[in-house]
């Protein structure tokens, strides 16, 4: 009879043991990510921990890329993004899939397209003609001629640049961006598309001052250049002809220069 015990008595006790030991590695890493939804009441170190966590179950095991992390830690902190925008937008970064989104269809008026762990990429847009920058997504700085390059039909991005595009000639309300464009030899140069209202210099790279109206302005719905002004600008872009967008200028007697 104590033999006949002593079996099923083993077979608990190895049971009893086997649950005692800690999960598998594999097992544990399915474990989801979870936060608050006011990710600012968290430590930075907290917020990167459980997005990165995010981030790895949505993708399937990859890891997020640096600055994409670093934007969602500004947005958070600027934005005050909650838990549930994170989610959304690396769901839509990422396809929905775990895997690079597919090329947008037709119908799309948006188009991603990134440059990651700093290299160049070339995207073809689902249009034809110019494109425009809508929203950055990467902390490094999207800035056409610079980081961000416009073709027909494609857009060249580099040095850690990743943002969404729209075409150039949309029918969209103007947005602010940043144009690179530089007289070479005091030459004359035009720079972006659909550029509406006036220029705002916040860099200067020449020697020689810039000055608007003078070496630099708005014509032609492009930003343009000369005598060797070479910077940074401001502008809006994108309200297409036909959009609502409309100016009055009107010279009495004298130069003017209207917004």
């Amino acid at each position: 009879m104590s033999r006949l015990l002593a079996v099923p008595l083993l077979a608990l006790a190895a049971a009893s043991a086997l649950a005692a030991l800690p999960a598998p590695v594999h097992a544990q890493a399915q474990q989801r990510a979870y936060a608050p939804e006011d990710l600012w009441t968290l430590s930075p170190a907290e917020q990167s921990r459980v997005i990165a966590l995010e981030y790895r179950e949505q993708s399937r095991g990859r890891q997020i890329p640096d600055d994409q992390l670093r934007f969602y830690l500004d947005q958070v902190r600027l934005s005050r993004w909650t838990f549930s925008q994170v989610k959304n937008d690396i769901a839509k970064s990422l396809g929905g899939a775990g895997a690079p989104p597919p090329p947008p269809g037709p119908g799309m008026q948006t188009a991603r397209c990134e440059s990651t762990d700093g290299r160049t990429r070339t995207c073809s847009m689902p249009w034809q003609g110019p494109s425009r920058l809508t929203r950055q997504l990467s902390s490094a700085a999207c800035i056409e001629g610079r980081s961000w390059f416009n073709g027909n039909g494609r857009v060249i991005v580099s040095s850690g640049c990743r943002g969404e595009f729209r075409p150039g000639t949309g029918p969209v309300g103007a947005q602010w961006t940043t144009l690179r464009c530089e007289s070479i030899g005091g030459r004359f140069a035009s720079c972006g598309h659909d550029v509406v209202g006036r220029a705002q210099l916040v860099r200067q790279l020449s020697s020689g001052r810039c000055i608007e109206n003078r070496n630099f302005g708005v014509r032609n719905r492009q930003l343009w250049v000369s005598d060797g002004c070479r910077g940074e600008f401001r502008v809006r872009v994108g309200a297409a002809p036909g959009s609502g967008y409309s100016v009055t200028c009107t010279s009495r007697g004298g130069y003017a220069t209207c917004a």
